[in-house]
């Protein structure tokens, strides 16, 4: 999934020794890839949780609501905690309450109220936030500055490798029943013993999942004196970043960011029900949800495949590329039946692949030392993962899931505008 492209002009400055860093890059890297694995468990969980309670597209959607809107509250905090503590200590709190709210999923299963899971999934992503704001600058302290954007890349791979894999362990263990039992054939007992024990299977996945973090929370704990300067460079106004707005490019950036972020956590939610449908590829629940693994896969590739062609092609027409090639092929998908409709979908992750770094990098020409406020703001705008997907599910319910892909399709055209304005360098006043 995404994460916020952060990093300080005095990265690379007060290093631990050579190997120690290396080490401790290989502690961030296993946080990129948690909680890359975190976001992207979610569009397993959507199918999961509208199956159990029997809930609207919209309702369902109120999932990636309580994860995605933790950005909106707690990017600010994160950032004003790790001037406070430190970022090995502020990692430990980000992964601690990370566990807090994966065992929040055993109080929600015995009430088996749905509010009850989108509590834990609000506190579980609190906890993801403040590691994602984190991550990127610590893992640009542990080196020279000259190699802090390899490494940094290299922490977008693993965190792509996270929100690859984590959908399709996520359907084994979670979708497996729902091939096997249909809720609707059900009542009385029966119904309320497969609820209970259905509940059990998502509560005891995230239980597994809290005891590897509380293990990585330990280490991390262990290494928290080993950078000697951990704290940010500088406290900064949470606030004095909201004039940046005045800046057309920066603005259109930062609402970029929301559409994008948007669209891409939308049509994920709503892939293994898609996959699902007769008119689609008609798979079973559990290779329906394998198949996400797919869409976020292209998206690995594609970082690859579009940073070698940043080197030939303005970033700005490339962007407007990638967001026009995924507006046809939403189109051809909801247009047409069948394998290419099933596939055309998921090959929209591979374009998704250059938008957050491309338009976050666009935005933030020209922005000099205030470079890491417009981070901060930008962050805030990954708020999008949170209204849009509803809004998405509202337009499912209102007609047809294929029909409702024409919000995600116009939050493209706006990328795709975005990248056509941005296509020529900032010039400094």
């Amino acid at each position: 999934m995404t994460t916020v492209e952060t990093t300080f002009n005095n990265a690379g400055t007060d290093n631990p020794a050579p190997p120690q860093a290396q080490r401790l890059s290989l502690y961030v890297f296993a946080l990129f890839f948690i909680f890359g694995g975190l976001t992207s468990l979610n569009d397993v969980l959507v199918p999961k949780l509208k199956d159990l309670f029997s809930l609207s597209y919209t309702e369902a959607m109120l999932v990636q609501s309580a994860f995605f809107f933790a950005y909106f509250v707690a990017s600010i905090p994160a950032g004003l905690l790790i001037s406070r503590i430190g970022y090995m200590k502020a990692a430990v709190v980000g992964l601690l309450t990370m566990a807090a709210g994966c065992l929040m999923f055993i109080p929600a299963t015995l009430s088996t109220l749905f509010p009850a899971f989108l509590g834990a999934l609000f506190i579980l992503a609190v906890g993801v936030t403040t590691v994602q704001v984190v991550a990127n600058p610590l893992l640009s302290l542990l080196g020279p500055g000259s190699t802090a954007h390899s490494r940094l890349t290299l922490g977008q791979g693993f965190n792509s490798l996270g929100t690859t894999v984590a959908p399709y362990i996520g359907a084994i263990l979670i979708l497996g029943a729902l091939n096997e039992v249909d809720p609707s054939t059900l009542s009385g007992a029966e119904l309320s013993a497969f609820l209970a024990h259905e509940a059990s299977v998502i509560s005891n996945t995230y239980v597994g999942i809290a005891l590897i973090i509380c293990l990585i929370a330990a280490i991390v704990w262990l290494q928290r004196n080993a950078l000697k300067s951990s704290k940010r460079p500088e406290r900064l106004n949470p606030f004095s970043a909201l004039d940046l707005l005045k800046q057309p490019r920066f603005a259109f950036g930062a609402a970029c960011i929301f559409l994008y972020v948007g669209a891409e956590v939308a049509i994920g939610s709503l892939l293994t029900d898609y996959l699902m449908l007769p008119t689609t590829l008609h798979l079973v629940a559990e290779e329906a949800g394998k198949h996400v693994a797919f869409y976020w896969g292209g998206a690995m590739v594609g970082r690859f495949v579009g940073a070698a062609l940043m080197r030939r092609y303005a970033p700005g027409k490339l962007l407007a590329f990638a967001a026009g090639t995924a507006i046809v092929l939403i189109s051809l998908s909801s247009l047409s039946t069948g394998s290419i409709s099933g596939w055309s979908l998921l090959a929209v992750g591979l374009f998704n692949s250059i938008m957050f770094p491309t338009i976050f990098s666009l935005a933030s020409e020209g922005l000099g030392e205030r470079a890491a406020e417009g981070s901060g703001l930008i962050c805030c705008a990954i708020v999008g993962g949170a209204i849009v997907p509803p809004l998405t599910g509202f337009a499912a319910d209102l007609s047809t899931l294929s029909l409702a892909l024409a919000v995600p399709a116009i939050c493209y055209a706006g990328i795709a505008s975005y990248g056509w304005y941005a296509r020529r360098p900032h010039l400094a006043n």
